[in-house]
């Protein structure tokens, strides 16, 4: 018998879905990427400004993928407050001569 994890370790990649998109969000942030995604849908209407839905979409996707890790949001009010002791520095050794 085996271990197995309580809670799966990632979710999984939403995509470009934007449906998939908003559920992988936290409440929290589901009203702007709605009201930014309407309005980039708006803009879309002019098909020079189509690429604005595809960028969006990759942004969102980031977000939530970056909003689902364990630990962000302690992370994120540890940057908000300058707390910089939180963070490792890391600096990978074929970098040393560099920085």
């Amino acid at each position: 018998m085996t271990a197995q994890p309580v809670e799966p370790v990632a979710r999984r990649d939403p995509g470009e879905d934007p449906a998939a998109i908003f559920e992988a969000l936290p409440p929290s942030h589901g009203a702007r990427f709605r009201a930014e995604y309407d309005e980039a849908l708006a803009a879309a209407y002019d098909l020079a400004r189509f690429e604005q839905v595809q960028t969006l979409l990759r942004q969102w996707r980031l977000r939530a993928i970056a909003y689902a890790r364990p630990g962000y949001e302690e992370a994120f009010q540890d940057a908000l407050q300058n707390r910089t002791e939180m963070f490792t520095r890391y600096t990978p050794p074929e970098w040393e001569s560099r920085v």
